[in-house]
């Protein structure tokens, strides 16, 4: 068995940035625990986790050109607390792929940011 941290990705079919990082994943022969967060959406707790790892407020994981962030959202300067609010109450608020291995996590918005994480990987 493996010392190795296991990946994590929160995924989004419908994201290609999200279809993009498991693709590179893939490639590069890491299995990765694939959650679709819409189905099963990060708890307030797993999103404290995961926003510590990631190094970001609430406010910065929110995805501002969504239509419910605009219908209900837009305009209003929201604490971390009301933006928390929002991650939990709508999911596909939460910008996307965040993917994690043991205690670090990125935001993969770019493949480069996902590829930080791979490279650690020790692969026999």
């Amino acid at each position: 068995m493996s010392d190795t941290p296991p990946v994590r990705i929160y995924h989004n079919q419908r994201c290609s940035k999200s279809r993009a990082a498991c693709q590179l994943i893939a490639e590069r022969g890491v299995t990765a625990e694939i959650i679709d967060y819409l189905a099963t959406p990060p708890s307030r707790e797993d999103l404290r986790t995961l926003l510590k790892m990631l190094g970001m407020r609430p406010s910065e994981l929110l995805r501002r050109g969504e239509a419910v962030f605009k219908e209900i959202y837009a305009g209003r300067s929201l604490s971390d607390e009301e933006s928390l609010d929002a991650l939990v109450a709508h999911p596909i608020l939460i910008e996307r792929p965040i993917v994690v291995r043991g205690d670090r996590a990125v935001l993969g918005r770019s493949p480069e940011r996902v590829l930080e994480l791979l490279e650690l990987l020790e692969l026999p």
